[in-house]
């Protein structure tokens, strides 16, 4: 991959690791599928008056904003406001590498290389270390909420890549006018129509900045830049690039929240992260020994 492309890469990278920490923020004040709906209304509105409908079939479209706002975001932020810790949540998101990777594999005939697939494997037994004292308690269910958030991302991923080289700005923000309406209903049915209404008048600077960053650094320009390198990379050569989220997760939700790990946690998230290491540089290392 270009050095630019690299870079780029990397930013989005760091722009989402941020985002749990907001997210934690704004479901402190709002109900969590609220809130997924008005980041997703707000990428959509007013851009899509001005950001011409993208060359992508319309099931295309939806599915990939279905899968993207309403699976993934909103099981990502009912688990945080459920409890899921932000730079916890942040780390096991990243399993979205590895389900990329499994559905590129099974979907699109990408077939994994041998450290892809071991580094899959030393991730799953990073979670599992995360999850064994977690499935015995009360964390049991965000926990798993946010595993099922990471699987969806992945399948967003996948949809995305079928959808080849389109303009990802248009992809993004028409496929977010999918989220708002369902989340919607979502948050009506479950949260009632009083306490969102309630929410929604009481809105204050905070929870408007909170939308704005979700909205627009997050998720107009984070989720086109990644559509867009997904769309010109294997799956496999772009989403190990997720390895810095949970870097910038933790430090933020440590300097911001004042979070910290227990030790099992840290524990399974230094296997995840040596995981996903040799997903981005197995490659190279297998090379360099055949060279010498």
């Amino acid at each position: 991959m270009p050095l630019a492309h690299s870079l780029v890469a990397v930013l989005v990278t760091v722009i989402w690791g941020l985002s749990f920490v907001v997210i934690k923020l704004g479901v402190g004040s709002m109900p969590p599928l609220l809130l997924a709906a008005l980041r997703f209304l707000f990428a959509a509105l007013p851009a899509i008056f001005f950001v011409p409908r993208p060359k992508a079939s319309f099931g295309n479209v939806a599915a990939y904003g279905f899968f993207l706002g309403v699976a993934q975001f909103g099981l990502l932020f009912a688990a945080i406001a459920f409890g899921m810790p932000a730079s916890l949540a942040s780390l096991v998101m990243q399993a979205q590498v590895f389900f990329t990777i499994l559905f590129a594999a099974l979907f699109m005939a990408e077939r994994p290389g041998r450290h892809q697939i071991v580094g899959g494997l030393i991730g799953f037994a990073g979670l599992v270390i995360i999850a064994v004292p977690r499935l015995s308690g009360s964390g049991a269910v965000p926990f798993l909420m946010t595993v099922a958030a990471a699987a969806s991302w992945g399948v967003a991923n996948i949809v995305s890549k079928r959808a080849g080289r389109v303009d990802m700005l248009g992809y993004i923000v028409w496929a977010s006018l999918v989220a708002p309406l369902p989340l919607l209903g979502l948050s009506l049915l479950l949260d009632g129509p009083d306490r969102v209404i309630s929410a929604l008048m009481s809105m204050d600077s905070g929870t408007w900045g909170a939308v704005a960053y979700l909205a627009y650094p997050t998720t107009i320009f984070a989720f086109g830049v990644w559509a867009y390198l997904l769309s010109r990379h294997p799956a496999a050569t772009v989403t190990p690039y997720a390895l810095l989220v949970p870097v910038a997760g933790i430090l933020g939700s440590s300097l911001i929240l004042g979070e910290a790990m227990r030790p099992i946690e840290a524990i399974g998230g230094a296997v995840i992260v040596t995981g996903l290491a040799l997903n981005v540089f197995g490659a190279r290392l297998l090379n360099r020994q055949r060279a010498a």
